[in-house]
């Protein structure tokens, strides 16, 4: 009788073809159990390694030095039968789901080229397994439904591709890996309770009393809404933070949803939320998952540290934070890895903090992944700001009775105001820095780093602090830690930075002044202003002024519009951060904009698709951030010697990379051949490149880019 083996350990341990095929059915099928697909995943997950009951196979795991495709065979088995998604995902499970290709692709690595690829025979297969016929739920469909069809693929592409890694990662340790075995809901609800308690109880003042009017909102609003689709706006210093996780949390219970996502726009301020949930709900319950952060095996294999580590993978882990870029960028992803953590998104409560800032060159894309989340995957979705963006009419596209509920009850925003508006005209940099240095506190947004460096250089410079991305994010830190102390003892604090402060960044000045841009993000900067409420109103101002023409001069489109319009809607209103005005802004915002919310036509793609969908081509093109930039490894502080060692060595691992991010700056590409043009780069290979003159980073403002090398995109 013929033996046929799935894995051989180093160890020499062997698995069983079958027990492979048979452990990977059943996690797949526990998995997609949550979106009724259980069955079909099952039998998905019994046919994947198909093909490794090939001779040929099984002499390569006993040894022999041949090479066999092993997928094929399943992928065509399931297109005999019919079953495209299961061909799909099987195809896929190593190599990345394919595009679907054409009869004319057999050169092509698309699932038609695959359907004519010879295959060597596995009739062992068949002495071993019987495929049943599997019942399923289907999606409701929206829109034209290809879109629908491609995201339920790439749903159980996900269950399949986490548990062939599951079943393969605890059959090669020998044992179960230290997964799961966290809080329950129920657990951190009641954490979340004894926090309030000590720090909610007989609040004091309006401002508080509002805070916890929309805190109880929240919970109640938790307990009593069936799932669907929420708004929270809350104007800034409302509390969101608390009660967007007190609501996730009671819902979640209430609807038995398994895990919190909160979907954060960007990595600076990633720590700081990710440090209130830990300091409410315990740091072994809370994953922070971005491109910033590496876990590393800590001593023991159940450390808090292991577990992270593998719960990166997959996101198994009751409270997830992740930023919008890895969020989205996973959901339109056709790679395994990245894809393994999608049917985990499935039955949560997502919560989209600062939601107006999805790219508008993505955002129909994006609302179109948050409805199908909403309508098919047991997920509640809230997008929570204080300037909400108009997309009522944008999920109306897509299914009419998709409408969202606002959790946030009636508010007095008098308690709110804490700043007053100004409209200084156009300012040249000469007397902007002059007014700048007129303050003992002040903050001041622009757009553009190089604009941000020139004005900088204007100030006195004693107390003056400089932030942009051209500087490392370990030196921004250390500026920010800077800056939050001067602010606390009362001294000399003048800073300029562009918009990288604005999303979230917990500093309080008595004066801000933003240059122009869109109405959120002029909003945004104005929450950095007297943002505790502990100065009068009539003393907190925030000036909005128009830079030279120089820096406006050459936006692109799509960033001049936002400004353009801002300046349409808010001319003559009284309050510029009313509701009102924010909803009238970006309705107009988004209707001026048209095909452009969809710039790469990732929508229509799948819905056109007819079958034959594009996941490997809309994969490469789906960049939340495009910035056509190459990385320079900045060589500075004592931890990055480590890291020059493993890379002088010949290290280029994932994990390598991710740690060296802090010391990295990223530049356009003409600002990189310039560098590199004038001998400042040491190049260790194509993908490494180490700032070498030093003299060229300066430790206040960061890397300086040579004359002639402008940028044309805010950052």
């Amino acid at each position: 009788m013929t033996i046929y083996l799935g894995h051989r350990a180093e160890d020499g341990r062997e698995q069983l073809l079958l027990d492979h095929l048979t452990g990977v059915a059943r996690y797949a099928q526990a998995f997609a159990d949550s979106f009724g697909a259980g069955a079909l995943a099952y039998q998905i997950g019994l046919a994947h390694d198909a093909g490794k009951y090939s001779d040929k196979f099984q002499r390569r795991i006993r040894g022999a030095a041949v090479q066999v495709d092993h997928s094929t065979a399943g992928a065509q088995l399931m297109i005999e039968r019919r079953n495209a998604p299961a061909a799909y995902c099987i195809a896929g499970h190593h190599g990345g789901l394919p595009d679907g290709g054409g009869q004319y692709d057999q050169a092509q690595p698309t699932l038609s080229a695959r359907k004519e690829k010879p295959v060597e025979p596995y009739d062992g297969f068949w002495r071993e397994v019987t495929l049943e016929p599997a019942a399923f739920a289907p999606p409701t469909i929206l829109g034209s439904g290809g879109f629908t069809a491609s995201f339920w693929i790439r749903m159980l592409f996900s269950c399949l591709v986490d548990a062939d890694y599951l079943d393969t990662e605890a059959f090669m340790q020998g044992k179960k890996p230290p997964r799961g075995d966290y809080a329950s809901i129920e657990e951190l609800l009641a954490r979340l309770y004894r926090y309030m308690e000590d720090n909610f109880k007989n609040p004091k003042g309006d401002l508080n009393r509002e805070r916890c009017a929309i805190l109880q909102a929240c919970m109640d609003a938790g307990r009593q809404q069936s799932p669907g689709l929420f708004t929270l706006t809350v104007p800034t210093g409302g509390g969101k933070t608390v009660s967007s996780l007190a609501f996730a949390l009671e819902h979640a219970k209430r609807h038995h949803l398994k895990r919190v996502i909160y979907v954060i726009p960007f990595t600076s301020i990633i720590d700081q939320t990710v440090s209130e949930f830990e300091k409410i709900l315990g740091k072994g319950n809370v994953l922070a998952h971005h491109s910033g952060v590496e876990y590393e095996d800590g001593e023991g294999n159940d450390s808090d540290q292991s577990r992270k580590k593998l719960a990166a993978e997959n996101w198994d882990m009751p409270v997830v934070v992740t930023t919008a870029v890895q969020f989205f960028e996973s959901l339109f992803s056709n790679k395994p890895s990245r894809c393994r953590r999608l049917h985990n998104i499935a039955q949560s409560v997502i919560i989209f903090d600062e939601a107006q800032t999805i790219p508008l060159p993505y955002l129909k894309p994006c609302v179109r992944a948050i409805a199908e989340l909403t309508v098919n995957y047991r997920t509640s979705c809230v997008l929570c700001t204080a300037t909400q963006p108009a997309l009522g009419p944008l999920f109306a596209e897509v299914l009419p009775a998709l409408q969202s509920r606002e959790l946030c009850p009636p508010l007095n925003y008098d308690v709110f105001r804490r700043v007053q508006y100004a409209n200084l005209g156009k300012l040249c940099d000469e007397e902007l820095a002059s007014r700048l240095n007129g303050h003992t506190q002040v903050l001041c947004v622009v757009g553009l780093r190089k604009h941000a460096q020139t004005v900088f250089a204007l100030l006195e410079q004693k107390g003056s602090v400089h932030l942009s991305t051209l500087m490392t994010p370990r030196h921004r830190r250390i500026m920010l830690r800077l800056i939050r102390r001067r602010l606390k003892r009362g001294r000399t604090c003048r800073v300029v930075s562009t918009s990288l402060i604005e999303a979230g960044v917990d500093v309080d000045f008595p004066v801000v002044y933003r240059a122009e841009a869109g109405l959120d993000s002029e909003i945004q900067a104005a929450g950095r202003c007297n943002r505790e409420g502990s100065r009068p109103l009539e003393e907190s101002f925030v000036y909005l002024f128009t830079p030279e023409d120089a820096y406006t001069a050459h936006l692109p489109h799509m960033l001049r519009r936002p400004m353009e319009t801002a300046r349409n809607v808010v001319r003559g209103c009284r309050e510029l951060d009313a509701p009102e005005t924010i909803e009238r802004y970006f309705t107009q915002l988004y209707q001026l904009s048209g095909p452009l919310l969809d710039q790469k036509q990732v929508v229509s793609r799948f819905e056109k698709a007819q079958g034959s969908y594009p996941f490997a081509t809309v994969a490469g093109d789906f960049r939340l951030i495009e910035t056509n930039t190459r990385a320079v490894i900045i060589p500075k502080g004592a931890q990055y010697r480590k890291l020059e060692e493993r890379l002088r060595s010949g290290e280029r691992s994932r994990g390598l990379f991710r740690k060296l991010g802090v010391f990295t700056v990223s530049v356009y590409e003409r600002q990189f051949e310039a560098l590199a043009g004038r001998g400042a780069l040491e190049f260790l290979d194509e993908q490494v490149a180490i700032l070498r003159d030093l003299t060229l980073y300066d430790g206040k403002t960061g890397l300086k880019i040579p004359e002639g090398c402008g940028e044309v995109l805010f950052v």
